[in-house]
């Protein structure tokens, strides 16, 4: 008994020791993080599943191009410790914004990590068969001029979505060594799931890669590139640039010579010219969600619910009968 007591006191300040430990490891707030779009936010979610939940910026259903900054969302800006998005190609809404408010955060543009190939932007309405007209390739140099010069939808390529969300897990291993294994695991399941629905998609595209399709604005140059699509043409380059009569007479064209089976409209734009384009030449219209709409909720898993809805909404309209 008298060794008990001997021993207590110094057991008593092991304990309170660890427990001062555990309880700083548990009182260290994670970086806060706020991502530009549904796609990136899903890649962090799931980086960070378990430990913190990102902000998301433009929320489902709206569109990069178009939106604008909330004070509620530029108040995120300025408490964020780390900021993702494509860059200028993409958010223009961003620019000005992260320069003035995001002083403190690291800002980490998804196309300068490790891995992420980009593509430059098509020019024109109409493209080449199969659009092999550019190939893979990390653009040079840094920032806002690079990002002019780059496709900023990204993303849209799984092998791109797998190196993003390590690249994502790095950083904030980082910013954040008392969690740096379970940001990595977490990376890492997330990329056997990225890769196991890049193979299914592979197999569900490949009876329909030789089928012409055009597409409402170029979203989808990444995607048709992994899946060897033969897209035909876009409605417009950007959404906020209206197709001139050239173009669209342009299109028709295309469509009716190259026999393409869809058109293809967005559910962030209305946009009755489509049927105005596809009217006549035989080919249907559908839909395609680059970005998540309702009922993809922001989350771990919305980012392979795009890819995978993507996938299923090309073959519908692909796969029916043509003539």
């Amino acid at each position: 008994m008298a060794s008990s007591r001997c021993h207590l006191p110094g057991v008593l300040a092991a304990a309170v020791v660890a427990g001062g430990i555990a309880s700083a490891v548990r009182a260290a707030e994670p970086p806060a993080l706020v991502a530009s779009i549904v796609p990136l936010h899903a890649l962090a979610a799931a980086v960070m599943e378990g430990v913190a939940r990102p902000h998301l910026l433009v929320p489902p259903g709206a569109s990069p191009h178009t939106f604008q900054l909330k004070p509620s969302e530029a108040r995120k800006l300025q408490e964020a410790d780390v900021v993702v998005w494509v860059g200028e190609a993409l958010e223009t809404f961003l620019d000005k914004p992260l320069r003035t408010l995001a002083g403190r955060a690291t800002v980490v543009r998804v196309g300068e990590l490790p891995g992420v190939e980009t593509l430059p932007p098509r020019e024109g309405g109409v493209w080449a068969e199969h659009g092999h007209a550019h190939g893979h390739g990390k653009d040079k140099g840094k920032g806002a001029d690079r990002d002019r010069e780059i496709d900023g939808h990204l993303w849209l390529d799984p092998m791109n979505g797998k190196a993003i969300v390590l690249g994502i897990a790095e950083l904030l291993a980082r910013k954040d060594p008392a969690r740096a294994e379970l940001y990595r695991a977490n990376a890492a399941r997330e990329a056997t799931r990225i890769e196991a629905l890049h193979a299914e998609l592979e197999a569900r595209l490949a009876p329909v890669v030789n089928r012409p399709f055009v597409v409402f604005h170029d979203a989808y140059q990444y995607f048709e590139r992994r899946y060897g699509l033969a897209a035909a043409g876009s409605i417009t380059v950007s959404p906020d640039r209206p197709p001139s009569a050239k173009r669209l007479a342009a299109l028709r064209k295309t469509i009716r010579e190259r026999g393409a089976v869809c058109v293809f409209a967005e559910p962030q734009f209305e946009a009755p010219i489509v049927a105005s384009v596809a009217e006549g030449t035989g080919a249907r219209t559908a839909r395609l969600d680059p970005v998540g709409t309702p009922p993809i909720e922001p989350g771990p898993a919305a980012y392979r619910r795009i890819l995978d809805q993507l996938g299923r909404d090309l073959v519908t309209c692909l796969a029916g009968p043509t003539g």
